[in-house]
């Protein structure tokens, strides 16, 4: 099922994205997790403000990452050019990030040790790490942008993620509750516009430690997930 038109998420569609390669051979569907954005939200941008302009940036960056194919797809960025990094990690290129799987893992990167991990994402692919969170989040992952501190070329803002544990994560049964963290993140762009460098400052055991609460079930929910995966987006 292809998309409409989203309001916060530009190259989505029209003319420029008409030759664009999606994940799942079609543009995501926003429908339902921009009807959990609006409904828990707890900041609302004038239009045409810097707070609003850096709030949809991110929600078409986070879109682009996580559903075009071809990074020459990529319109928010510069393929080039591109590092991401997580609490003051060294920053890793799309090569870099995609030989340590993409999607959620480059997020949830974390030097505990292999036995103290809740959800290791090493041992992840992009494909299981997004099957797990579309299905533990069936109305979608929700993100705001709450405070910009400075705008670009340098754009520093702070955010606010959630959702509600509706479906299972891993072997662990859903709670009903709202999951949430927040953190900063720093975006860099050059004078072409295009986001060149990315920082981002949270701490993933605010995630991680909400989907374990669940009790442990019997059997593992790896079978379980959505059957439109088009319309079961995180952003």
């Amino acid at each position: 099922m292809a998309s409409s038109a989203d309001k916060y998420r530009y190259l989505l569609n029209g003319e420029g994205e008409k030759d664009t390669k999606w994940k799942f051979g079609v543009p995501p569907n926003y429908n339902v997790v921009n009807k959990l954005f609006e409904e828990g939200r707890t900041k609302i941008w004038p239009p045409g403000s810097l707070g609003e302009q850096v709030q949809n940036l991110v929600k078409t960056w986070e879109m682009e990452i996580f559903h075009k194919v071809d990074i020459n797809d990529y319109k928010t960025l510069d393929p080039e050019k591109y590092t991401f990094s997580l609490n003051g990690r060294k920053g890793i290129n799309l090569k870099e990030i995609g030989k340590l799987g993409g999607g959620y893992i480059p997020l949830l990167q974390t030097s505990l040790p292999e036995s103290s991990r809740g959800y290791d994402p090493y041992k992840e692919t992009s494909e299981s790490s997004h099957k797990a969170f579309t299905t533990t989040f069936p109305r979608g992952f929700a993100l705001e942008v709450l405070h910009v501190y400075s705008g670009p070329p340098v754009i520093v803002y702070k955010f606010r993620h959630w959702g509600y544990m509706e479906g299972p994560f891993k072997d662990h049964a859903p709670t009903g509750q709202l999951v949430e963290f927040y953190g900063m993140a720093i975006f860099e762009l050059d004078e072409h516009k295009k986001i060149v460098k990315v920082e981002f400052f949270y701490d993933p055991g605010e995630l991680i430690g909400g989907l374990l609460k669940g009790a442990k079930l019997e059997t593992s929910a790896e079978g379980v997930g959505s059957s439109c995966p088009v319309l079961r987006n995180t952003g």
